[in-house]
Parts: C-alpha cells; structure tokens; sequence
C-alpha cells in the first residue's frame, strides 16, 4: 500500500469511528431527552443532522496532531476529542448562523430556519422567526454542553490542569471573543478609521475562526498524546498562517463563490454585512466614492443581484481580490515551509500536507 493510500485509509476509519461515537452518543442523549418530553426531539435532531456533513478538518488536525506526536491509531480516546471537536464546531455554526441572519447551510435550511418552518408548518402562534432563533439558540448551548460532556469522556488526558484541557477551553473562549469582535466590527466599522479595517479583520479571523479550525485541534491532538513542548511550537508555526489562509479563502468563496458548490447564495457575505480582510482591502484601495458605496451596501440584506456585481467589480478593480489572494500565498508559504521542518514521520507529514493543500485550494 502507497503512503498516500494509507493515509486515505487510516483517515477512514478515524472519520468513520468518530461519526460511529456521535451517532452512539447522540442516540443515547435522544433516549435521556424522551424522558422529558417527546416535543424535545428536534434539538437533537438539528444537531443529528448538522454533524453528520461537514469537511471534518477540525477532528482529522487533532487525530493527525495525535498521530505525529506518536500516539496510535484506533485509540478511543483520540476518537472521542475528535467528537467533542465535531460537536463544539456544530454549536458555533447554530448561533453564527443566527448572529448572521443565515437561512442557509450546506446547501439546506440553517438550524434556526428549521425550526421556523416548523412553526409555519403547524401553524403555530406567535412570530415563526423569533421561535426559530430561541429554538436554534437553546439547540446550541445544548450542542455546546454535549461536547463538553465528550470531551470530559476522555479521562485522565483530559482531566483539569492538563494540558489537552487547558486548549479545549482556551479555543472556546477564544471563538466566542473572535465571534464578539466580528459583530462589533459590523456595526462600528462604518464609523471607525478605515485604515485599520484590515488589521481589525485579521484580528477577528485569528481568534474567531484560524485558531479553532486548525491551530487549536492540531495542538489537541498533541497534547493528548503526549508532544513536546518544541513539537507544539513547530505545530502552531505550521496550523495558525494555514487556519488565517483557511478563513480568508472561504471570505473570498463568500462574494465570489459558486452557489452550487458552496451552498449559500451568491454574495451572502455582503448581505450579512461581513468585514472581511477582502473588504478591508476594497474600502482602503478603492476611489472614495466607491469606498463609500462598499460602506452603503453592506450588510443590506436586501441587496439585488446587480448590486452584487457592483461590489464584485469594485473589489477585482481596485486590487483587494489580489491582495486578499496574495496575502493567501504568503500565508500558505509560511505554512508550508513550517510543516517541512517539523520533525515528524512520513505518514503524518503526508496526511498534514494534503490537509493544508485542500484548505486553502477549495471551492466550497
């Protein structure tokens, strides 16, 4: 069997082992929920449905964070972080999803969506919509103490004041700081200096998304099995510049992505009013009265297809799509030329690399 093939092979069976945990744990959590009140059924069932897609990234950095610091393959206890990390990344995308007004995810109806439409379809009193977001709200903090309850599962790896415990919290408080920034920087952007909206923009998707998606789950991983102090350093100098790349290609996927392979509409991104690195980008380069307009439209939910194409060519013209994609290239490089010098074996260093090479070349 080629390097490649087994690396296939081993990623598998570890995606396989951790949807066959969440399944276990989820249906276990649906019996306790019965005993409640069988109206309680689709909270677990929104989370069922929401960690059953996905790219998996978060757990494959921490199984393959593990497996570079040694420890085995098929080991339950690397199998079940990489549940409690599928688990903590399904909350974060039911209230983002709420905070961005999104009604879509993967391709179907977001969480708070769901529930909307099930008040619509029952006829129901009240505000569907305002139903939907309580519902998807309590669906998340249900979500969120689930993977803590995972995570605890693993045991003495995971027990206070080790290190694997000591990320796992450090990456939740961070993304709930990142998320506070992103949504601050959406109502007072407008009205602070424009020349600090890209390193504002960098800030936020450092600790709202680059640390949880890959630095974080990479060190995990480690610290689960044991890593030296060096080989932790030499991770977060490979997975942070490959987490910020990370974000900044689903930035651009957001104005110019392809609904069919995304799963969201054209331009979803300007509709929710996302100031991105790319933004930043097009309000600093840009002609003011182009710059103003960009200030204007985003965030309008309500924004025409041609408005749209407006803003698009505003951001290929003045160069920000450019730089948003070079800034992509630097941050890939480092990356790269990071993972090179970790001393880890071929396997790893195989599976690591072909991680990054999806992360930031990806369509959806």
């Amino acid at each position: 069997m080629t390097a490649a093939a087994q690396v296939s092979s081993e990623q598998a069976q570890f995606i396989g082992s951790v949807s066959g945990k969440l399944n276990g744990f989820l249906s276990a959590q649906q019996e306790l929920m019965a005993t409640v009140s069988p109206d309680v059924e689709p909270l677990i069932g929104s989370i069922s449905n929401l960690v059953t897609g996905g790219k998996r990234l978060r757990a494959l950095m921490c199984y393959w964070g593990w497996r570079g610091a040694g420890g085995p393959a098929g080991n339950p206890d690397i199998i079940t972080a990489g549940c409690a990390l599928e688990l903590f990344q399904a909350a974060a995308l039911i209230h983002d999803d709420i905070i961005d007004r999104s009604d879509t995810r993967r391709g179907g109806p977001s969480v708070h969506k769901r529930f909307s439409q099930l008040h619509d379809a029952n006829g129901w009193a009240l505000d569907s919509g305002r139903f939907g977001d309580a519902a998807a709200i309590l669906t998340g903090d249900l979500c969120l103490s689930f993977s803590e309850e995972s995570f605890t599962e693993i045991g003495p790896r995971a027990a206070a004041g080790s290190p694997a415990r000591r990320i796992f919290n450090v990456m939740r408080a961070e993304v709930m700081a990142g998320q506070y920034l992103d949504i601050l920087e959406e109502v007072a952007g407008p009205v602070r200096d424009r020349a600090g909206s890209v390193a504002r923009a960098k800030s936020i998707i450092r600790y709202k998304s680059a640390k949880y998606s890959t630095e974080h789950p990479l060190a995990l991983g480690g610290a689960l099995a044991g890593a030296s102090a060096g080989l932790m350093e030499g991770y977060s100098e490979f997975s942070l510049p490959l987490g910020e790349a990370f974000q900044m290609r689903d930035d651009v996927l957001g104005v110019f992505g392809d609904p069919e392979t995304t799963g969201k509409p054209a331009g979803d991104d300007l509709r929710e009013g996302k100031r991105t690195v790319l933004v930043g980008f097009a309000i600093n380069q840009a002609p003011r009265v182009e710059a103003d307009y960009l200030d204007r439209m985003l965030g309008n939910p309500l924004l025409m297809e041609e408005e749209v194409a407006e803003i698009r060519r505003i951001i290929i013209e003045c160069g920000a799509l450019e730089a948003t994609e070079s800034l992509i290239g630097e941050l890939s490089n480092r990356a790269f030329d990071a993972l090179e010098r970790l001393p880890l074996e071929d396997l790893p260093l195989l599976a690591l690399r072909r991680l990054a090479e999806a992360a930031v070349s990806r369509a959806a």
